[in-house]
C-alpha cells in the first residue's frame, strides 16, 4: 500500500502539486487521470523517489520515505517496477538482455539464475521465442510487453506505469490493459498507471483519482464515475459522444 499524505511539490513559482491526498491499495489496479497540465507526471516522479515534495508524506507499507536511509531507499527502489511511456528498452541489448537488466542492477544472481527468472517472465507477458531479438525487430505491443516483463522481473511490491497504451491500436491496448490487471491481482502488486486512455479507466480502473491544476478534483471507481455529478470530472471523461451514450445506457439499467 502507498499513502499520500497531502503532498505539495512547486518549481520556482510554478505550484504544480497543490496537497494531494489518497491512498493506493495492494493488489489492485488504480490509475490517475487528468488533462495534460493537471501534475499526474510530477505526482508520479514523487512516487518513484525521483522528486522530494516540497511538503507533506509518501508512505510504502507504512513506512515514510523521507525518514529512509540510503540504504533503504535503494532497497526501496529494488522493489518498483516501472513501464516508460516509449517503453524506454536499450536498442543495443536484446529483449533478453533488457529483461534481465534490473536483476544485474538489484541483485547477486547468477547469469544462469537471471536468464531462468527473464525466461519465466518473458514466457509469462507471452513472448516464449522473442529473447534473441532486438527491440527494433518487435511490434509497438510487443515492445510494451518486454517493458512489463522488464518491469516485473524482480517481483516488485509497487508498479508505476505511464502512459502504457500510448501509441499503440485500440485491440493491443486492450491486451495490454487486461495484462496489467492479470499481473497485479496474481503478484498482489500496488499498481499505479497515469492514462489519458478513459478506455483502460474504464477497463481496469478499479481506483482512479482525477486530477485537475495539481489538485486532487475526484476519486472513486468506474461504476462511481457513472454515478458522479462532478461536472469537472464528467467534462474530462464525457467529452467523448461515445462515453456519453456509455453513461446514459449505465443510468437507464440501473434504474
Amino acid at each position: 500500500m502507498i499513502e499520500v499524505k497531502n503532498i505539495h511539490k512547486s518549481f520556482g513559482d510554478a505550484h504544480i502539486l497543490k496537497g494531494i491526498s489518497t491512498t493506493f491499495e495492494k493488489g489492485k489496479t488504480s490509475l490517475v487521470i487528468g488533462q495534460s497540465g493537471s501534475g499526474k507526471t510530477v505526482f508520479l516522479k514523487c512516487l518513484l523517489g525521483l522528486f522530494t515534495p516540497d511538503e507533506g508524506e509518501i508512505l510504502y507499507d507504512g513506512k515514510a520515505y523521507s525518514s529512509l536511509t540510503d540504504d533503504e531507499k535503494r532497497n526501496l527502489r529494488a522493489k518498483m517496477g516501472m513501464v516508460f511511456q516509449g517503453s524506454a528498452l536499450f536498442d543495443s541489448m536484446t529483449i533478453l538482455e533488457n529483461v534481465m537488466f534490473p536483476l544485474q542492477m538489484f541483485t547477486k544472481q547468477s547469469k544462469a539464475e537471471m536468464e531462468e527468472r527473464a525466461d519465466f517472465v518473458l514466457k509469462r507477458v507471452n513472448l516464449e521465442d522473442a529473447h534473441h531479438k532486438m527491440p527494433s525487430e518487435a511490434s509497438g505491443g510487443m515492445q510494451k510487453r518486454v517493458a512489463i516483463a522488464r518491469a516485473i522481473v524482480n517481483k516488485p511490491k509497487y508498479l508505476f506505469c505511464d502512459e502504457p497504451n500510448s501509441g499503440l491500436d485500440p485491440k493491443t491496448a486492450i491486451v495490454i490493459d487486461n495484462l496489467i490487471q492479470e499481473i497485479t491481482d496474481e503478484y498482489n502488486i500496488t499498481t499505479i498507471i497515469n492514462s489519458h486512455d478513459m478506455n483502460s479507466v474504464m477497463e481496469i480502473g478499479e481506483k482512479i483519482v482525477f486530477l485537475r491544476n495539481g489538485l486532487k478534483a475526484w476519486e472513486g471507481s468506474k461504476e462511481n464515475i457513472f454515478k458522479t455529478d462532478n461536472e469537472v470530472v464528467t467534462d474530462f471523461v464525457y467529452s467523448s459522444n461515445l462515453f456519453k451514450k456509455v453513461r446514459q445506457m449505465y443510468l437507464e439499467e440501473k434504474g
